[in-house]
C-alpha cells in the first residue's frame, strides 16, 4: 500500500515537466551567464583553495567539502548503476549533459544562498528557504520559504538518508557478510558522536573524508582504463550513439534513457534541487559570486569525474545487462540473461534491480581478465572496494542532510519559536538517525522511491524560485567579472550590493562592511 502511494506521487512528481524543466533551466542559466563554466574553470579551482575562515564560517574548501558530501552519495556508485540498467549506455551522456548545464544552476542557486545569509547562534546560515523569503516580498515569500523548509526537513532528514543507509547495508552483508541490523546499530552510534558535535564537527570529518575517497575512487577507473585502454574509443562511441538512439539494440528507450539520465544525474550532483545553498552559505568569502563558482564546479567532481568513473568501470568490463531489442511495457529495455549482472533470489528468480553489483563485478572482472566469472554469492575486491567506498560517500551524505535538515529547522525555529532553537534540533537529529536506522533494513525500492520523492519536490520548489530571483546572481556574477577585468584577480573582489534594490541582503549591507571597518580595509583601495 505505501510502496503503490510513493509510486503514485513519484509518477505525478516526476513527470515530464520537471525532467524536461531542469534541462531547460540549466540551458538558459548557462546562456545567460555566457557559460561561466567554461569560462571560469580555471577560476573555480583557484576559489576552492582560496578564502577565509572565521569563528562564524567555514573556509571555501570546506564548503566545498560539505557540499560535496551531499553530492557524491549512493547515486555515484547505485544511481549509475540503476541509470545504466534502464536507458543503457547513452543515460551515462544524459547524466553528463545535466552536470554541464546544471553548473549554471549550481551557480545561481549558490549565489544566491550567498547573497541573502544570516548569522543565527554564532554561525552562518543561508539557503533557498532564506533567499525565498528575503527575496520574494510579502506574505508569499514568508510562506513559500517555511513551505520549503518544511519540505527539506522532510526529505533530507526522514526521506533521503534511508538511501543511502541503505546502500551502506546492502554492500556491507555483500562484501563482509555483516547483518543489516548490525549496520544499523553502528550507524546510530557514529552518526550521533558528529552530528551532536554541530556544523564544524561536521566540516571537517567531510574535509577530511570526501576528497581522500573521491581520488581513491577515481584511480581505480584510471586502472581498470589503463587494464582495458583498447576498448576506450569504441566505449565511448557508444555511449553517444545509445544517446542519440543510433544504437539499435537501445533506439526503443530513448525517451526513458533521457528521463533516468536527467533523474539519477540530478539525484546524484543535486544541481537545481536546492541542497548545495546550504554549504554555499556557511563559507567566509568576500563576494558571493566566489562561491557560487566553487560550487558550480563541485558539480563537474560528482557527474563528471566520480559518476564517470564508475559507468567505465560498468562499461568497459562489459559487466551490465545487454537486450534483445524488445522493449517491456514499463519501458525498461528486454534483457538477454546470460549476458547480464542479476541476483537469484531464493525462490529461484532473477532480481535485475541495478545494484552496485554492476560496478563490483566490473572491478572484479578487469582484475580476473578471460577468467572471470560472476558469482553474486563471491566476495572479490569489487565487493570490498564498493562497500568500503560506498560506506565513506554514503556517510558523509547522510552528515550533509543532517546539517540541511538544522539549517532548516533554525530558519523556522527562529522566526517561530527561538527558545526552543536547541529542543528541535535534537529532535530532527533523532529522526534522522531513526530514518537512517530503518533505511538499513527496508528494501532498496522502497528507500529509493522515498529518495525519488523527496528529491523531486525540492527540485521544483526550488526551480520555480531561482527564475523569480536569479537577477540578483547575475548582477553578482558581472560585477565579480567588472572587477576581475579591472585589477587583472578576482581575489580582492568586495560585494557592495545597492541597498534599495537588495534592502534584505542584511549581512553584505550592514555586517560585512562594519567588519572590514574593524580590520581598518578600505575596499576602495583594493588593488
Amino acid at each position: 500500500m505505501v510502496e503503490a502511494i510513493v509510486g503514485w506521487l513519484n509518477e505525478i512528481v516526476w513527470s515530464k515537466p520537471l525532467v524536461y524543466g531542469l534541462l531547460l533551466t540549466g540551458i538558459l542559466f548557462s546562456l545567460m551567464t555566457r557559460f561561466l563554466q567554461v569560462r571560469h574553470f580555471k577560476e573555480m579551482i583557484r576559489l576552492m583553495f582560496q578564502g577565509e575562515k572565521s569563528p562564524t564560517g567555514i573556509s571555501s574548501f570546506q564548503a566545498i567539502a560539505l557540499s560535496l558530501a551531499g553530492r557524491v552519495g549512493t547515486g555515484n556508485i547505485v544511481g549509475v548503476s540503476t541509470a545504466i540498467f534502464i536507458g543503457g549506455p547513452g543515460a551515462v551522456f544524459w547524466m553528463w549533459a545535466t552536470a554541464f548545464l546544471g553548473a549554471g544552476t549550481a551557480f545561481i542557486e549558490s549565489t544566491l544562498g550567498q547573497i541573502f545569509k544570516k548569522e543565527e547562534d554564532g554561525e552562518y546560515r543561508g539557503g533557498p528557504a532564506y533567499y525565498i523569503e528575503q527575496g520574494i516580498k510579502g506574505k508569499f515569500g514568508k510562506i513559500y520559504g517555511l513551505l520549503f523548509a518544511v519540505v527539506t526537513i522532510i526529505s533530507v532528514g526522514l526521506l533521503l538518508p534511508g538511501v543511502q543507509s541503505n546502500a551502506i547495508a546492502s554492500s556491507m552483508h555483500n562484501a563482509f557478510g555483516i547483518p543489516a541490523w548490525v549496520i544499523a546499530v553502528a550507524l546510530i552510534i557514529i552518526l550521533a558522536l558528529i552530528i551532536f558535535g554541530g556544523v564544524k564537527w561536521i566540516a571537517k570529518v567531510a574535509t577530511a573524508v570526501v576528497p581522500f575517497m573521491a581520488i581513491i575512487y577515481i584511480l581505480m577507473a584510471l586502472v581498470i582504463i589503463a587494464l582495458n585502454i583498447t576498448e576506450v574509443p569504441a566505449l565511448f562511441a557508444l555511449i553517444f550513439k545509445s544517446a542519440f538512439g543510433m544504437e539499435a539494440a537501445f533506439g526503443g528507450i530513448i525517451g526513458a534513457m533521457i528521463e533516468i539520465g536527467v533523474k539519477r544525474g540530478l539525484y546524484s550532483n543535486e544541481a537545481g534541487q536546492g541542497t548545495g545553498p546550504h554549504a554555499a552559505a556557511a563559507a567566509e568569502v568576500s563576494h558571493p559570486a566566489k562561491q557560487g563558482l566553487v560550487q558550480a564546479f563541485s558539480v563537474y567532481v560528482d557527474t563528471l569525474f566520480v559518476c564517470t568513473a564508475t559507468a567505465l568501470i560498468i562499461l568497459i568490463s562489459g559487466t551490465y545487462n545487454t537486450t534483445d531489442g524488445t522493449t517491456a511495457a514499463d519501458g525498461r529495455p528486454g534483457l538477454i540473461e546470460n549476458g547480464g549482472i542479476y541476483v537469484q533470489n531464493a525462490d529461484g528468480t532473477k532480481d535485475y534491480s541495478g545494484t552496485a553489483m554492476y560496478a563490483q563485478a566490473g572491478i572484479d572482472k578487469a582484475f580476473q581478465g578471460s577468467n572471470y566469472h560472476f558469482d553474486p554469492t563471491f566476495s572479490g575486491l569489487g565487493s570490498y572496494f564498493i562497500a568500503i567506498a560506498l560506506f565513506f560517500f554514503a556517510f558523509t551524505t547522510i552528515l550533509a542532510y543532517y546539517y540541511m535538515a538544522e539549517t532548516n529547522v533554525s530558519y523556522i525555529t527562529n522566526r517561530i519559536a527561538k527558545k526552543q532553537n536547541k529542543l528541535w534540533r535534537n529532535v530532527i537529529r533523532i529522526l534522522l538517525i531513526a530514518a537512517t536506522a530503518y533505511g538499513s533494513i527496508k528494501t532498496a525500492d522502497v528507500a529509493w522511491a522515498l529518495g525519488d520523492l523527496g528529491v523531486g519536490m525540492m527540485a521544483w520548489l526550488n526551480i520555480i524560485a531561482i527564475w523569480i530571483l536569479c537577477k540578483p546572481a547575475l548582477k553578482a556574477l558581472k560585477d565579480f567579472e567588472q572587477h576581475k577585468k579591472k585589477y587583472g584577480t578576482g581575489k580582492t573582489a568586495i560585494y557592495r550590493p545597492d541597498a534599495q534594490e537588495l534592502p534584505t541582503a542584511k549581512f553584505w549591507l550592514e555586517d560585512y562592511p562594519r567588519r572590514l571597518k574593524e580590520q581598518n580595509y578600505n575596499p576602495d583601495h583594493e588593488q
